[in-house]
């Protein structure tokens, strides 16, 4: 599958964020379930909904961090299952 770049993304709740590709797909991917199934320093903190929406959209893909901290791959947000 080609990578579809992200164009735009909105935080809805619940640590879901609503992804919106370029292609005019949208998907819902929930960051909290994979952090819950994989808990490490660096990603516990977007647990907090005041972290979890503070995403960018960088080389059309959605990342938090300054240094990329999380990001996921594309096919994995296409799908709207991160994991």
């Amino acid at each position: 599958m080609r990578a579809i770049p992200i164009l735009n993304a909105e935080y809805i709740g619940a640590l879901s964020i609503k992804v919106y590709f370029e292609d005019k797909t949208t998907s819902i991917i929930n960051i909290g379930d994979f952090i819950d199934k994989n808990p490490h320093p660096q990603y516990n903190k977007y647990l907090e909904e005041k972290y979890a929406k503070k995403f960018k959209i960088e080389n059309g893909n959605i990342v938090w961090g300054e240094n990329w901290d999380l990001i996921f791959p594309l096919e994995q947000i296409y799908n709207g299952k991160i994991n």
